[in-house]
């Protein structure tokens, strides 16, 4: 609600911070797609006293997922309408207006509908599962069993779209402010991978995204290594 009003205001009154806020949100993304893959590798079970402190934990540990995955989804769509923002920029008040309202629609629409799909398909498989028909009654039980799968799949999927996104956004402000040898280095691997004849567009841009999602890896895990010591000193001081 508040992201259309803030982009134009900002497109108005401090258009020069749209990159630098264009590239934090990035640094936020590559710090969440390095934080769940820190965790995946590395992080241990926390010990549980009883079926209480297993039940708290699990219920914090929902709320933590449910906490990330709103403040991921606020920083995706932010960043589309400061991208979106971008490309209208000089065109007048109304006109910017305009574009921000069809993709903030879009976004919504395109996030929402997909999340609300995955989230009932659950009910979905378990509705037919209960269906006197045999086939009917298969197949539910079929999306049942595959949910998991198509949740991890998902999952995988979703963390490196945010390290090649963040990573990406990253690489082009430093471009944007001639800032290191990085951008440099990644443009020139995707133009050389684009020359190669025939395939040359796909290579190109699947050097950049993975280039990029490298990028964003390193930033990503600099941010997570410098935050995991705050708890630590917390912990000590108890």
């Amino acid at each position: 609600v508040f992201l259309l009003p803030g982009a134009l205001l900002l497109s108005v009154f401090a258009p020069w911070a749209i990159q630098p806020l264009l590239m934090l949100g990035g640094a936020y993304l590559c710090f969440e797609a390095s934080e769940k893959i820190f965790e995946a590798f590395f992080h241990g079970e926390h010990e549980v006293d009883g079926p209480e402190d297993l039940a708290l934990s699990s219920a914090e540990l929902e709320k933590q997922k449910v906490a990330g995955a709103i403040r991921t989804d606020l920083i995706l769509s932010a960043e589309i309408m400061a991208i979106a923002l971008g490309e209208v920029a000089s065109q007048p008040l109304m006109i910017r207006a305009v574009a921000l309202l069809v993709v903030g629609i879009g976004i919504t629409i395109a996030v929402y509908g997909v999340v609300a799909v995955i989230v009932k398909m659950d009910d979905i498989g378990l509705h037919l599962a209960k269906s006197p028909r045999k086939p009917t009654a298969k197949l539910g039980e079929g999306l049942v069993r595959a949910m998991p799968s198509v949740l991890s799949g998902l999952s995988i999927v979703g963390t490196a779209a945010m390290l090649w996104v963040g990573g990406g956004i990253i690489v082009h402000g430093l471009e944007h402010y001639h800032f290191g040898p990085v951008p440099v280095w990644v443009e020139g691997a995707a133009h050389a991978a684009a020359a190669v004849p025939g395939v040359g567009p796909i290579l190109g841009w699947f050097t950049f995204a993975g280039l990029s999602a490298v990028v964003g890896l390193m930033i990503g895990g600099i941010i997570v290594g410098l935050l995991h010591l705050i708890p630590k000193k917390k912990t000590a001081a108890h």
